[in-house]
């Protein structure tokens, strides 16, 4: 049986595009510190290519590691989010649940580079809902809460404390009250 984190092929299409957004805002803090690496935007730029239709599934279940291990170019811990951030972004074609991770790891590095990192977290989790589909919403209601179902991102791991936690049940909360007006 499919993780209800998985999300259907053509809701995790949808959520790569804005998931792809998200990590791609922050990839400056990125090459800033790696400008020859280039996997991090490599990753975004799968996810975008799966969200068009370009890449099946298949092939970047084997490649979505391929962006994470960017963040061992990078010296400062904002630059290592934001290639967490494009890692995320890169795993959506594998499970959707990674599009809430993309836009998490994104907020932690906008943090991370702030003089108000609260402010900075939220600014960006603002950003993010402002610039989501209907459809990405909608798609990204229908996964578990943080916590809920362990088989998969949104289980008790790296995603499921800190910044990261906060963040995702941010967006969570978003998607609760959307539920709650109509």
């Amino acid at each position: 049986m499919a993780s209800p984190q998985a999300l259907s092929e053509s809701d995790r299409r949808l959520v790569a595009l804005w998931a792809a957004d998200c990590a791609e805002r922050l990839l400056p803090l990125f090459e800033a510190e790696a400008p020859d690496d280039d996997r991090a935007r490599d990753g975004i730029a799968r996810a975008r290519a799966f969200g068009r239709g370009e890449l099946d599934a298949a092939s970047q279940i084997r490649d979505r590691f391929v962006a994470n291990r960017a963040s061992k170019s990078a010296r400062s811990p904002a630059a290592v989010a934001a290639a967490y951030a494009a890692g995320q972004a890169s795993g959506v074609a594998h499970m959707g649940a990674h599009a809430l991770g993309a836009a998490a790891y994104a907020a932690k590095a906008a943090s991370l580079a702030a003089s108000d990192p609260e402010a900075a977290r939220q600014d960006e989790v603002r950003w993010q809902l402002e610039h989501m589909t209907d459809e990405v919403r909608a798609a990204l209601a229908t996964l578990p809460r943080l916590g809920e179902d362990s088989s998969g991102p949104l289980g008790s791991g790296l995603l499921a404390s800190g910044v990261l936690a906060t963040t995702i049940r941010d967006l969570q909360a978003a998607f609760a009250g959307d539920a709650e007006t109509t």
